[in-house]
């Protein structure tokens, strides 16, 4: 039974969260505390009683997570770390200041984040990687607690989410609904329909509840029961008011991303009693236990080819992945019901337990991961490359929340052959490398992708494999080393007239065209650029100046910002790449142009001319072609 001193001290910290999101956004002249005021009433009760979470100790396998998914409330977070003694006074004040923190969405900066939010929609999917971290590796009896806004329901990618917490019967997984009818420019979808809202996740397999968000007797009844449910996942929608505490804004449109002038600010306090500076005890997780082990490391046993075979680089993938898993307990793998021909299947036969079939929902896949590497970790994911480039918004916030994820595209480019351009990848290079902090490979045969595979799973950061649906002969040896940022030098002499330069598919026809261009008398370099980000400045500059600026770069992309653009970006000098001093650059680029259809490779790579034949051509354009003309 809820005494009336708990009531009373629930309703008094309610308020303080309300006046302190007021107070911080009006320092800051910006911001959403009419939208952190609705929800002031549920986040005073799961602090106060329900969070078990160590703030002492933010890396403690046992607390429980709270991802706020509505992260445009970042001002009701950050004043439930001042509530919990985290941060002072001063520094809740610093809101949206140039070096502070508390940034005008939450992110991994502050320990106690897991995740950045704020693109709506994504905190419920990465909760759902986190609730399978929970329930089926740490096996820990953590929780994870998720506050969305009624607007960011409209997201499929919220759908998702339900579909598979439900079907992965995540009872560790609370959703809080925030439903306070008005999004940023009117009412929302369902206003205050709860019903609906509840009908809708019932159908998905939830537990559902409804209740008036700040009736703090409902709240506390709601929470005691979310967590006695033990076969399903449990949402608590409540409904509330924005601006809830102060008549002005109290249920007003036009109020949302808008914060208090200082008259309003006084008199909003002083409606809401006046400033408290209460500190709470949070409580810490009752049990104090290590995740369960997820295997024995033994010694990495890569697989390895014989020169001369035929390997898709995908084939090594699946195969380095089985190796990997081995050595690396923490190594988890994740696929969007393509594993057959991605080859994560492999790894799912040799390690049931911590492989994760996420469907087709690419959203959910790359969100699920992100949660996994919450709780350390080391998630592959994998798709064909074209799909991912649906969660790349999602991709885009994982580098925002510094996160460590590895994924994985097959089948890319117009080399696919018969399936046609929906299943091409033509954008994905381009696509990764503008993501901050990424790495981008493609390797071009199989040895080449076990040592890569090897490197990501401990490389920081997003990291992304691009292999190959066809069968390519095997060039380099088990014993060559493939380091991060580096490339190969296949072919040089002192005499080379031209550079080109190629990755994946491409490198085979390079390798086909320096063949022909030798028997006219024509010699060539070849440079394999597997690491496309960070890319071989230092070989590639010394080619431009060994071989007159010649260079020709081919690849299977569109022409704008996969391979050439990174070879272009090398020439240009910035903080961190050294101008290039040598003779002018005469570089082709040799790409997809327009839009293919379906055909065998052959045909396809030689209508699009980034054939063994293009080449051939390109470069006896360079070297006929005296310089200056």
């Amino acid at each position: 039974m809820t005494t009336q001193e708990q009531l009373d001290q629930w309703h008094e910290l309610a308020q303080q969260l309300r006046i302190d999101s007021i107070r911080a956004t009006t320092v800051a002249g910006s911001g959403h505390p009419t939208s952190s005021m609705s929800a002031a009433d549920l986040m005073a009760v799961l602090l106060s009683k329900y969070l078990r979470y160590d703030f002492d100790n933010p890396h403690n396998p046992n607390s429980d997570h709270f991802l706020l998914s509505k992260g445009h409330a970042a001002p009701l977070l950050y004043a439930m770390y001042k509530a919990a003694g985290a941060i002072t006074d001063e520094e809740l004040l610093s809101l949206r200041q140039f070096g502070s923190r508390l940034e005008g969405h939450p992110t991994p900066v502050l320990p106690w984040v897991d995740v950045a939010t704020g693109s709506l929609g994504q905190g419920l999917p990465i909760g759902v990687g986190v609730a399978l971290a929970g329930k089926y590796l740490d096996q820990l009896p953590y929780h994870v607690w998720v506050l969305l806004g009624d607007s960011e329901t409209a997201e499929g990618s919220v759908w998702e989410a339900f579909d598979h917490a439900s079907h992965s019967k995540l009872d560790n997984l609370i959703a809080i609904i925030d439903v306070n009818r008005l999004g940023q420019r009117g009412e929302t979808e369902l206003g205050w329909n709860t019903q609906a809202y509840a009908a809708r996740a019932r159908g998905f397999g939830w537990h559902a509840i409804e209740i008036d968000g700040h009736d703090l007797t409902e709240i506390d009844q709601a929470f005691t029961t979310a967590l006695s449910i033990n076969d399903r996942p449990t949402v608590i929608i409540a409904r509330t008011k924005k601006g809830k505490g102060v008549a002005s804004v109290e249920d007003i449109g036009g109020w949302h991303g808008k914060a208090f002038k200082p008259d309003q600010e006084k008199e909003a306090i002083a409606e809401l009693g006046g400033e408290r500076h209460m500190i709470i005890k949070v409580n810490k997780p009752e049990e104090q236990s290590q995740p369960a082990a997820t295997g024995n490391a033994q010694p990495l046993q890569l697989p390895t080819y014989e020169k001369g075979a035929k390997v898709a680089t995908r084939k090594a993938y699946g195969d380095a992945l089985v190796a990997l898993g081995a050595a690396q307990p923490d190594v988890v793998v994740l696929d969007g019901e393509v594993s057959n021909s991605t080859y994560a299947e492999d790894f799912a036969k040799a390690y049931p337990e911590r492989y994760f079939e996420m469907y087709i929902a690419e959203q959910q896949l790359i969100a699920a991961a992100v949660g996994l590497q919450v709780r350390k970790y080391k998630p592959f994911a994998s798709s064909f490359a074209a799909f991912l480039s649906r969660g790349y918004d999602f991709i885009r916030m994982a580098a925002i929340s510094r996160a460590n994820i590895k994924l994985v595209g097959s089948h890319a480019g117009i080399s696919i052959g018969q399936d046609g351009p929906s299943q091409m990848a033509l954008e994905d290079l381009a696509a990764f490398r503008a993501v901050w902090s990424s790495t981008v490979l493609y390797p071009s045969d199989g040895n080449q992708t076990a040592k890569l595979v090897a490197q990501m799973s401990d490389r920081n950061g997003i990291v992304y494999l691009r292999t190959t649906r066809e069968s390519t002969p095997v060039i380099y040896g088990s014993d060559e080393e493939f380091p991060i940022g580096g490339s190969k030098v296949i072919c040089s002499s002192e005499r080379d007239q031209a550079t080109v330069i190629a990755a994946g598919i491409t490198l085979h026809e390079a390798l086909k065209a320096s063949d022909r261009l030798k028997n006219e008398g024509i010699t060539v370099r070849i440079i394999d650029a597997y690491s496309v980000k960070p890319i071989d400045v230092e070989t590639l500059h010394q080619a431009a100046r060994d071989t007159k600026g010649n260079l020709v770069v081919v690849e299977d992309h569109w022409m704008e910002g996969g391979l050439s653009a990174a070879v272009l970006d090398a020439f240009a000098g910035t903080s961190s790449i050294p101008t290039y001093n040598g003779p002018q650059l005469r570089l082709i680029k040799l790409a997809v142009l327009d839009m293919p259809s379906s055909g065998t490779p052959e045909e396809l790579l030689h209508a699009a001319k980034i054939d063994a034949d293009a080449i051939v051509e390109a470069v006896k354009l360079q070297v006929r072609q005296p310089v200056g003309v």
